[in-house]
This record gives structure tokens, C-alpha cells and sequence, in this order.
């Protein structure tokens, strides 16, 4: 086995040096005895499987003894004839191996020959080498020897002659870089930082030539520090771009800052100066206030944080701090947008150089700088408003604003909804620190400005005469001083003094409107429209000369013509009136609208405008602040709320019309007045002292129910029971929900899109149920107005068991026709105090026919006896109620008159016909029909009831 590794080394083609010859040699003479091996004869699958029988740890290459390795295999008791069946085992492995060797070694041999000759070369190569280079040894002393003492001396001299030369040179040079130093400061005092910083470059590069003399350090010391002198000068220069930008200097300080090659330092010291910049100002501004309402020379304010500074302003000072402040803050982003320009506008001009250009390396660099500025001036945009966010958000929390006056809050709210508008044309921020702050400023004022306005409008409700408060008939809500935003909202945001004359389709964003001069937070006096509202009319007329006209023409006309009827035809389809007054018109309205020449003229109240005002200064809150838009809407629907519910509360609360069973309020006019009820109005008359907390909080937010005052009467007959405050108060209801439907638009436009279902729930549930109201307060009026009573007493005085049929109808006909007639005149009474619009007088007139007929039908089931002859009589007198009554009305067609008749002709239906009708029409009349039944029964044959 140790035979083994000596025969590795060949295999391995290890080069022979020194003692391995000799190793190799002593192989080489056993090269015959390998021969031999190889030449007995073997069976070469067998001596494999010897070879592959052999243990693993003999073709290991670590070391170890492989008699200590065999002796610990031993058995503890021995056996002889074992022993040596295993030792010939290990003969035979070896004997394999030595003859596998042996194979290798004669099979390796021609290729180790070949490489004995390469050394062998390879040796007589290195001997010619040594004899040429003792051959050049001799000839470099033989050339050493040649050169004389004069040429070299000639050689000496001329070098000497040059740096003579040099030095002269040099000297010169030293004598102009002591002069240097009064140009630099020169240059300095001129601002030209490009010129001194490429002459102080220009006298290093030259003093770093000149170093190894002994002037020259000092001078290059000195220089040094100029330079970091003008450095410092630079980032002096760079800091007043913040607050005011000139493109020449900012040129010249870009310039110099190239030429150090600190560009990309200077665009990091140009943010630092910004941030810097922001706080000083605001700073300033506020400590400036405060120190000026404290009225003396105290410096302890100086030493206070800017938070705490800020809660030292006082309201007065608070709207004018906050201008200045923003004023202060839009010079220092303006500054930074035009910085930006430079920029841009200087990277174009680059970029275009460049590519003319043949300097690959220097266009890279370049490249880079310019890539590292923009991407650090686009990241600085939001970094620099975030910083006037914060900035401005501690001065808004500075203060409590909830006892501004209303023009003072909204003045706040527009000067921050102008900054927010600057901060999105900056960089695109929705400026969310903002929002938020001025939210819960807004919120908070809000909710004490909405429930002091919710007292005033019980007040205003509670001392409301209901009488007509004369507009123009062209009146608008857009009129009114607290909706004029809508208008100028339309238009580009800006004051009416800073619009461009020239209208361009294009938006013109802040900054390219001021970029020149001026600032978009400049207080200016004269922002209040200085136009005074006219919206108020004379008596409700245009002219006194159109009063006087109109009046004549109605009270010329005492009998209407047959043919008025005819004329009237086109008035049922509820178009708008025109705006002219013809005589015609005037007569055909007589018995329709009730309303003179006052058509167009919306009804409406004070407290109405009152109501109309509030929701235009709440939307202006919401226009200004969309964030608090829900809040908002949420308020104004609160008003409208209540106005509704004290116009039902005063005028149509009546418990015996639900029993009337004629569905006069709908179940969502129901379910409305309950929510309300429920979430608007406190009934509760004291506070209960044992009431929890969150019940006093819920009830801080409800109102009491409103009373009417006691200068409104309703019991009188001759004003028809108050039928003109109820038009007053009910038409003004209907009005202020038309104006909320105009502004839906508008609403839903701010609204957040997951609170609209909250908007869309409003109008559909609330003000489209004001128009409802219409019934039950009218139905009151109808009620009282005609003498229901006396005429069933004089109906139940006819005999109706006659036995021919009679040719003239019964007086109960007249009286009822005359209480129409008397109606019908205190209606003209009514009319000429407020106008009665076409829906009014329709309700009135259908009220007041349907409780007739209903009452006719009431008289005929009070029958005891009836003949054929008698229902004869029943048609005589009913036909001739409607001929009389269609001269009175226009209405078509006259409510319940196919009831009457049919209840007149049900006496003339069969047995099957009859249980067909009762059963249709037991809903609407159940009492007539149980008598109606009993007086069919008793007129039937006694055989055919058994």
C-alpha cells in the first residue's frame, strides 16, 4: 500500500527536481517487476471486483496506521486458518492494485518522456541567456568609459540656463498673485461672485504650481480663506432669494456655485435657507402683532415658542395677523415656483447646449447635476408647504374663533380656502393639515352659530304676524348679498379688481397672475358689493300706476259672462302667467288665482328671507370649506325642518282630520313630521334634574316646539279662519322648498359621495312634502267656511216619500249655493291682501265641493222613507246644484260628483250589483252605506226579504 502513493506522484505529472530524480530512478528500476505483473495472465473483471471489495479507508488521504486499524479488527479469540485466508484476501487486493498501477504507469509513460525533454530544453535556454547578458555588461563599461568631462559640463550649463528661465518666469507670476487680493475684494463688494471665484480658482491653480517656495504658502493660505470668505458671502446671497427673487442675482449666485462645483450643495443649502426663511417670517409677523397690542416694549415674547406666541394674538388683531402672515408665506412659495422657473428654463437652454456639444464626460456630469436639482426642488415643493401648513394650522388653533362675528368666520375661512387653493397650484396637496384644523375650528363655530340660529327662528316664528312681505316679481335668491358667491364662483377665483380684462379660456393659475407683483391676500375694503339688494316692491306691484290699473279693472266686472268659462280653459294647465296684464287676463284670474297683478310675485315672509339668508351664509361656509360640507347640509336641512314643522304646528294640526278617512296627509307627510318630532324638537317642558348626561346633550341640540303668536287669528269667519296667514305661511313654504330644489344642484355637487344617499333622502322625504301641507291646512279653512250643519238640518225637513215627480228643486239647494256664493266673495276679500295662487284657490274650491257632496250624500242616508219619485227628486236637486256651482268654479271635474250620483242610482241596482258596489265603495263612505243598506232593505217586498 505505501508502494501505492509513491505511483500517485508519476500519475500526477509532478515535475522531477532534486531527490525526486532519485526517487524516480529507484521506481524506474522496478519498472520490470510491474512488467512482469502485467504480463501474467488476469481476468480483468475479477481484479475489479477485488479493487471495489477494498475498504474505504485505504484510498483515504489522511494519514493512519493501517497495522493498528487491522490488529483492532481481530477477533478477541483467533483463528489460524481465518487469519490466513484473510491475509491472502489482502494479497490479492494488493496484488490487484499494484497490477492496476502498474497499467496506469506504462499507460502515462510516453507523456512523461516528452516532458523530461521540455526541462532539458528548457535548461540550455537559461545558459545562452547568462552569456548574453555578461556579453552587455561589457559593452555598457566600454561606453561608460568613452564620455568626456566637457560634454557633460556643456549639458550641466544648458539646464542651469533653463531654470533660470523658469524662475524668471515664476517670479513674475508671484508678483501678479500679490496683487490679487484687492481685485478679489473688489469684486466682492460688487457682487460679481462668478468673476471672484474664477479669479481666486485661477491664483490657486498658479499658487499650487509655485508651492515649493516659501512666499507662496502664505499666499496660498490666504487665498484659501478668501475663497471660504466667498462662500459664505455666497450662501448669504442665496438665502435673500427666499423672500425676494431676482434673476440676476440668483444668476450670478448659480453661476459661482458651478464654478466651486457645489451645485448640488447649494440646491441642499437653498432648502435649508426656505425652511429657515418660513419660520422667521411667521414668526416675525405674529410677534409683530402681539408685541403691538400689548402696548409696550417687553421682550419676554421674544423668548416664547411661536405656539405659544400665538395664543397671545387677540381677535381684533386676529383677521389682519393671518393676512400678513399668508401675505409673508406667498412671498416665500413665489419666490421658491420662480426659483423653480429658473431652473427649468436654464436646464432647457443647457440641454440644447449640450447637444452641440462633443464633451461626453463633462454632458454626464452635468446631466446628473441637473437631475439631482429637480428631483430635490420637486421633493422640496411638499416639504416647504407642509411646513406652511403646520405653520398656519398652530396659528388657527391659536385662538378660539367661536366668537367671531359671522362676516369676521367667513373672512377666515376665504383667506384659508385661498391658501389651500395656492398650496394645490404649488404642488398638488389637498392640503389635509389644513382641512383638518380649519374643520374643527368650523365645527365648532358652526354648531354654536347653527343652535343660536335655530333660537332666532323660533323667535322670528313666534312673533311672525304671517303677513306678505312685498318682493319684486323678478325676485331671486341670487339677489340676495349671501348668494352672490354663486355667481362670482362661476368666474376664476380671484377678487373682481385682480381679474384680467382679457377672457381667455385658459385657467390662469395664482402664481402666474402675481408672478409679477401684487399678492392674493391683499385686504381690500371695498370686497362688500357696494350695491345695495333691490328686491322690495310697493304693495307687491311694479309701478303704483300698475296697482291702480289693476284694482280698476277687477272691481269693474261684477257679473262674469258665460263665456269666461271657456276663456279660463288654458288656465288649468298650471302654465306661468306672463308678465304683462291684459284686461282679459284679469278677468279670466278672477275666479282662479285670486290674484290681481300680482302673479309673479313670489309669497313669502320676513322670517322666510330670514331663513332664505341663513341657508346662502351657510352654503357660503360650505363653498369655502367643502370638507364640513355634510355638517352643513345637515344644519340647513335642520332649518327647513323646522320651518315645516311650524307651519303644520300653527296651521294644519287638527286630530279629526285622519278620521275624515280622505287621506289628506300622506304617510310620508306622517313619517316626516314624526322624524322631526323625534330629532328636532324638545317637547320636554323643564329639564329633568335626574337625566343622564348624554339625554341633557341630546337635548342641547333640539329646539322647543314654536307657538304661535297671539296677534294670528284663526277663529274669525269673516277672514275665512286666517286664510290669508295660512296662504302667507304656506305658499312661503312651498317657496323655500322650490329654492332648495334650485340649489340641490349645487349641494349634491359638494356633497361627500357617501353621505348623498343622506341629500337624496332629504328631498325626497322632506321638501317634496311641503307642497303637502297644502291639504290639511286648507281643509281647516273648508271646513268652517261653508254651513255644513244647517244644511243637513234643511235637507232632513224634505219629504222625499212623494208619489210624482216634482219639477222644482228643494231650498236647501239655494242656501247651500249661497254659502258658496258668500264663500266666493270673502275669497275676492281675502285676494286683495295677499295673492291666492291657481293650486290655493283649486285646494279651497275641492275641499269645499267635496265636504258638499260628501254632506249631500250624508243628508240622502239620513232618509227614512225615500220613493222613486223621491230619488227623482234627489237627481233634480244635485243636478241642479252642479249647474249653479260650475258658474262659481272652474274646477273639472267636480270632486265626488260621480260618488253623489252613483249613490243616488244604487237605489235602482240588483241584489248582485248592489253587494258589488258596497263593496267598492265602503272605504270612502261606511257610515252613508250602512244606512243606504237598511233603506234598501226596507224598501224591498216583506217575501222576498224572508
Amino acid at each position: 500500500m505505501v508502494v501505492l502513493s509513491d505511483l500517485l506522484i508519476l500519475c500526477g505529472r509532478v515535475y522531477p527536481r532534486g531527490s525526486d530524480m532519485q526517487k524516480i530512478k529507484s521506481l524506474m528500476t522496478r519498472q520490470e517487476e510491474f512488467r512482469e505483473l502485467r504480463e501474467q495472465p488476469s481476468d480483468p473483471q475479477a481484479e475489479q471486483e477485488l479493487i471495489n471489495s477494498i475498504e474505504q479507508v485505504y484510498f483515504s488521504t489522511d494519514s493512519f496506521d493501517i497495522v493498528r486499524y487491522e490488529l483492532e479488527k481481530l477477533p478477541p479469540v483467533l483463528n489460524l486458518q481465518e487469519l490466513e485466508e484473510y491475509r491472502d484476501k489482502l494479497k490479492q487486493q494488493q496484488a490487484a492494485v499494484s497490477k492496476k498501477v502498474a497499467d496506469l504507469i506504462l499507460e502515462k509513460q510516453p507523456a512523461y518522456v516528452k516532458e523530461l525533454e521540455r526541462v532539458t530544453s528548457l535548461q540550455t535556454g537559461l545558459q545562452l541567456a547568462a552569456v548574453i547578458c555578461t556579453n552587455g555588461r561589457r559593452h555598457l563599461n566600454i561606453a561608460k568609459e568613452g564620455f568626456t568631462q566637457a560634454s557633460l559640463g556643456l549639458l550641466a550649463n544648458q539646464r542651469k540656463r533653463q531654470l533660470l528661465i523658469g524662475l524668471l518666469k515664476s517670479l513674475r507670476t508671484i508678483k501678479t498673485l500679490q496683487r490679487t487680493d484687492v481685485r478679489l475684494s473688489e469684486m466682492l463688494e460688487e457682487e460679481d461672485y462668478p468673476g471672484a471665484i474664477q479669479l481666486c480658482l485661477e491664483c490657486q491653480k498658479a499658487a499650487s504650481t509655485f508651492k515649493h517656495y516659501s512666499c507662496i504658502s502664505e499666499l496660498n493660505s490666504k487665498l484659501q480663506d478668501t475663497l471660504e470668505q466667498i462662500e459664505e458671502q455666497l450662501d448669504v446671497a442665496l438665502s435673500k432669494i427666499c423672500k425676494n427673487f431676482d434673476i440676476n442675482h440668483y444668476t450670478k449666485v448659480q453661476q459661482a456655485y458651478r464654478l466651486l462645483g457645489k451645485t448640488q450643495t447649494a440646491m441642499d443649502q437653498l432648502h435649508m435657507h426656505f425652511t429657515q426663511a418660513i419660520h422667521n417670517t411667521v414668526f416675525q409677523v405674529v410677534l409683530g402683532y402681539v408685541e403691538l397690542c400689548a402696548g409696550n416694549t417687553d421682550t419676554k415674547f421674544q423668548k416664547l415658542q411661536y405656539k405659544d406666541l400665538c395664543t397671545h394674538v387677540t381677535p381684533d388683531s386676529y383677521i389682519p395677523c393671518l393676512a400678513d402672515l399668508c401675505k409673508a408665506l406667498w412671498e416665500v412659495m413665489l419666490s421658491y415656483y420662480r426659483t423653480m422657473e429658473w431652473h427649468e428654463k436654464h436646464d432647457n437652454e443647457d440641454t440644447t447646449s449640450a447637444s452641440e456639444g462633443s464633451n461626453m464626460m463633462g454632458t454626464e456630469e452635468t446631466n446628473f447635476d441637473r437631475g439631482y436639482i429637480k428631483k430635490k426642488l420637486e421633493h422640496g415643493l411638499t416639504r416647504i408647504w407642509q411646513d406652511v401648513q403646520l405653520k398656519v394650522k398652530t396659528y388657527l388653533l391659536g385662538t378660539d374663533l367661536s366668537i367671531f362675528k359671522y362676516d369676521d368666520f367667513i373672512f377666515v375661512l376665504d383667506i384659508i380656502s385661498r391658501l389651500m387653493q395656492v398650496g394645490e397650484e404649488f404642488c398638488g396637496s389637498k392640503s389635509e393639515v389644513l382641512q383638518d384644523s380649519i374643520r374643527k375650528q368650523s365645527v365648532n363655530y358652526f354648531k354654536n352659530y347653527h343652535r343660536t340660529r335655530l333660537d332666532e327662528l323660533r323667535m322670528f316664528l313666534e312673533n311672525e304676524t304671517w303677513e306678505l312681505c312685498p318682493v319684486k316679481s323678478n325676485f331671486s335668491i341670487l339677489q340676495l348679498h349671501e348668494f352672490k358667491f354663486m355667481e362670482q364662483s362661476r368666474s376664476p377665483s380671484v377678487s373682481p379688481s385682480k381679474q384680467p380684462s382679457s377672457t381667455s379660456s385658459k385657467t390662469v393659475t395664482l402664481f402666474e397672475q402675481y408672478c409679477s407683483g401684487g399678492n392674493p391676500f391683499e385686504i381690500q375694503a371695498n370686497h362688500k358689493d357696494e350695491e345695495t339688494e333691490d328686491v322690495l316692491a310697493s304693495n307687491g306691484y311694479e309701478s303704483d300706476e300698475q296697482e291702480k290699473s289693476a284694482y280698476q279693472e277687477y272691481d269693474s266686472d261684477s257679473d262674469v259672462p258665460e263665456e269666461l268659462k271657456r276663456d279660463y280653459v288654458d288656465e288649468q294647465t298650471g302654465d306661468a302667467p306672463v308678465k304683462s296684464v291684459s284686461r282679459e287676463t284679469l278677468k279670466s284670474r278672477k275666479k282662479s288665482d285670486y290674484s290681481l297683478n300680482k302673479v309673479n310675485a313670489p309669497i313669502l315672509t320676513n322670517t322666510t328671507l330670514n331663513v332664505i339668508r341663513l341657508v346662502g351664509k351657510y352654503m357660503q361656509m360650505m363653498n369655502i370649506l367643502k370638507p364640513i360640507a355634510f355638517d352643513v347640509i345637515h344644519f340647513m336641512s335642520q332649518l327647513f325642518d323646522y320651518y315645516l314643522y311650524a307651519i303644520y304646528t300653527f296651521f294644519g294640526r287638527n286630530d279629526s282630520l285622519e278620521s275624515t278617512g280622505l287621506g289628506l296627509s300622506s304617510s310620508r307627510l306622517r313619517t316626516t313630521l314624526n322624524r322631526i318630532q323625534e330629532s328636532l324638537i324638545d317637547m320636554e317642558v323643564s329639564a329633568d334634574p335626574t337625566a343622564t348626561l348624554t339625554a341633557a346633550e341630546e337635548r342641547k341640540e333640539k329646539v322647543p316646539s314654536p307657538h304661535l303668536s297671539h296677534l294670528v287669528v284663526l277663529t274669525s269667519g269673516d277672514t275665512l279662519y286666517g286664510l290669508a296667514e295660512r296662504v302667507v305661511a304656506t305658499e312661503s313654504l312651498v317657496f323655500l322648498a322650490e329654492q332648495f330644489e334650485f340649489l340641490q344642484p349645487h349641494l349634491d355637487a359638494v356633497m361627500p359621495a357617501v353621505k348623498k344617499p343622506f341629500l337624496q333622502q332629504f328631498y325626497s322625504q322632506t321638501v317634496s312634502t311641503a307642497s303637502e301641507l297644502r291639504k290639511p291646512i286648507y281643509w281647516i279653512v273648508a271646513g268652517k267656511a261653508i254651513d255644513y250643519e244647517q244644511m243637513l238640518l234643511l235637507m232632513a225637513n224634505v219629504k222625499w216619500d212623494v208619489k210624482e215627480i216634482m219639477s222644482q228643486h228643494n231650498i236647501y239647494v239655494d242656501a247651500l249655493l249661497k254659502e258658496f256664493e258668500q264663500f266666493n266673495m270673502r275669497l275676492n276679500e281675502v285676494s286683495k291682501k295677499v295673492r291666492i295662487p291657481l293650486p290655493v284657490s283649486n285646494i279651497l274650491w275641492e275641499h269645499c265641493i267635496r265636504l258638499a257632496n260628501r254632506t249631500i250624500v250624508e243628508g240622502y242616508a239620513n232618509v227614512k222613507k225615500c220613493s222613486n219619485e223621491g230619488r227623482a227628486l234627489m237627481q233634480l236637486d244635485f243636478q241642479q246644484f252642479l249647474m249653479k256651482l260650475e258658474k262659481l268654479t272652474d274646477i273639472r271635474p267636480i270632486p265626488d260628483k260621480e260618488f253623489v250620483e252613483t249613490y243616488i242610482k244604487a237605489y235602482y241596482l240588483t241584489e248582485n250589483d248592489m253587494e258589488r258596489w258596497i263593496k267598492e265603495h265602503r272605504v270612502r263612505a261606511e257610515k252613508q252605506l250602512i244606512k243606504f243598506v237598511f233603506l234598501f232593505l226596507c224598501a224591498l217586498p216583506v217575501w222576498y226579504v224572508i
